[in-house]
């Protein structure tokens, strides 16, 4: 794998963000990749079915938000690596936690994101060891 010793993950709006988040750094749903094709999929046989829905919007998430420190946490759990990061200023349009409501989509298409972050750190992970210099 590459080395990529002195890079560090900017962590930033710590300063701005206050007690709002459990370690002062920005909380948002991350949904793993297979969870969201798979809301697709059904959003597709909704509409196919003709479920008299010209147009509608469904919000597809995890419905649970994570901080930015809790995702680097996952990772090094996962990969039994110290990932380095830097805390930095708040950029302007920061807010401190947004997630999305995913209960249309489970009520009107039986959907749910069933992985956890840690499964996706994991496969994250297994990705990367596998696919060093990334897709060829």
């Amino acid at each position: 794998m590459k080395n990529n010793k002195g890079h560090k993950v900017l962590v930033t709006g710590v300063a701005a963000i206050l007690a709002a988040t459990p370690d002062r750094t920005g909380v948002r749903d991350y949904i793993y990749v297979m969870d969201l094709a798979e809301g697709h999929v059904h959003v597709r046989g909704n509409l196919l079915e003709g479920s008299g829905a010209e147009c509608s919007v469904w919000n597809l998430g995890t419905g649970n938000g994570y901080s930015v420190l809790q995702v680097i946490s996952a990772f090094e759990a996962a990969s039994a690596r110290a990932v380095p990061y830097q805390i930095a200023g708040r950029r302007p349009g920061d807010i401190a936690i947004c997630w999305a409501d995913p209960s249309k989509a489970s009520s009107e298409l039986s959907w749910t994101a069933t992985r956890s972050l840690e499964q996706m750190m994991i496969d994250s992970w297994r990705w990367q060891v596998g696919n060093p210099v990334g897709y060829i």
